[in-house]
């Protein structure tokens, strides 16, 4: 028994017309754009949403660590500054530039 080779077998399932369908050509398209939306732009859109929450949350004496990788404690929030103490030093950044939370020492705030 012999083997075709794949690309033996796709030149004989297209069209005489010496090329892919149109209709073929468009799923492709279609195929590739969902298989970049489910490996790139739905996990990245998720990951906005959970550092969305994350800024959300921040409370005063929250231990954190900002973008540039500088860790401290929150001392007073703006609406969209953050005043963060590193050892002697006292900065402001702005609460985008906050990357996670490492130690939440404030008391959590249960909704009533």
């Amino acid at each position: 028994m012999t083997t075709i080779p794949l690309p033996l077998l796709l030149a004989a399932l297209t069209p005489s017309g010496g090329g892919p369908s149109l209709s073929f050509v468009f799923f492709q398209i279609i195929l590739i754009f969902g298989i970049i939306y489910l490996l790139v732009l739905r996990p990245q859109r998720r990951q906005q949403q959970e550092h969305q929450k994350l800024l959300a949350s921040l409370q005063r004496g929250d231990q954190v660590v900002t973008s540039s990788g500088i860790v401290g404690e929150v001392v007073h929030i703006k609406e969209d500054q953050v005043t963060v103490r590193s050892g002697e030093a006292k900065f402001v950044v702005l609460r985008t530039a906050i990357s996670s939370i490492t130690n939440r020492t404030a008391t959590e705030v249960k909704p009533a």
